[in-house]
Order: structure tokens, then sequence, then C-alpha cells
């Protein structure tokens, strides 16, 4: 299973990052209701800090975290597995595919704890390096631009005093022409 596709599942509840008893049993192929079975026939393997149950507020903030509900009718509230509890899982579901499975979401619970243990300094180290460089190309730009030669500077003085003479002239033909003859005050 892919690696990116488990650490989406896992969640920060209670300040443990923990994966919920419909996500695991969705992984496992089987049913909440037969996860949950199995987990309470073997209930002493599970203490608090493998496993708890969500509370009601833990619940409705979890579910206002997604844009569309697929939880459907929930009777009950969810199992919370923290690491050690998705470890003890395959021991309790004794198959080859949940040995599988398992194997998996210990391999993404490992990077996502490494993740936030060291943060992608490389990452930000090239963004900043690639920064740097498009700096560079866009400076590169703007002064090529700014280096207009000799013969373009006359070109576009030549243009502007053209065109200040020529509104200068359109100023003098747009004055009103006095009549010739009598002109009778009216």
């Amino acid at each position: 299973m892919e690696i990116q596709l488990i650490r989406s599942k896992i969640y920060t509840i209670r300040d443990q990052k923990v994966m919920l008893d419909r996500d695991l049993a969705e992984m496992y192929g089987v049913e909440t209701r037969r996860l949950n079975e199995q987990i309470k026939r073997n209930i002493k393997r599970f203490p608090d800090d493998f496993m708890f149950q969500l509370k009601k507020e833990e619940f409705e903030n979890l579910m206002s975290q997604f844009a569309t509900s697929s939880w459907g009718g929930t009777r009950k509230l969810p199992y919370a597995f923290t690491e050690l509890g998705v470890a003890m899982l395959s021991s309790v579901l004794n198959s080859d595919i949940a040995i599988e499975i398992n194997m998996g979401i210990m391999r993404a619970f490992v990077a996502v704890r490494r993740l936030l243990t060291n943060p992608p300094v490389e990452r930000v180290a090239e963004l900043q390096r690639e920064f740097k460089e498009f700096k560079m190309y866009m400076d590169e730009v703007l002064t090529d631009q700014n280096d207009i030669n000799e013969d373009t500077r006359m070109q576009l003085e030549l243009i502007n005093q053209t065109l200040a003479e020529l509104q200068v002239n359109k100023q003098l033909n747009d004055r009103p022409y006095r009549r010739i003859g009598f002109h009778r005050d009216e």
C-alpha cells in the first residue's frame, strides 16, 4: 500500500499520531465491526496508550475537517490506534495481508515521525537557490531593457520633438477665428 495514502489516514488526536478503526479496517479489507470484535476478544493487548475511543467532541471535530462526509450513520464512536496499537493489530489479525499492511503502516508512521523531527531543509535550500537564480535572471532582463543604444535614443527624441510640434500646431489651429466684416452684438 502506498505510504502517501497511509500518511493521509494518520491524524493527530490528543497530541498523538493515530489511525482510526474504520481506516484500518478498510486497509485490511475487513468490516470495521469485525476489526473491533477481534480487538474486544484481545482487549488485554490494547491498553490506553495503544488504543482509545474518541469522545463525541473529538469525533465531531474530526468530521468537521472533511468537506464531504463519508462516515455515514456511525452509531458508535470510533477507536483510535497509536503506533503501538497498530503494531499490536498484526498479532491479532493473523493473516498475510494484515502483516503486509502493517509493515506499510509502520513505515508511514516512521516517515511522519522523521518529517516532524527533521523538516525538509534541503527543499528550503533548493527553493532559496531557485529564487536567487530567478532574481539574477530578472536583473539581466531589466538591464537589457534599460540598455537602449544611442541611435534609438536619438530616434525617440525626434519622435517626442515632432509630437510636441504637432501639439502646438493643433492648439494654434483650434483657436477661434475672428470673423471678417461688421459684427453686431447679439
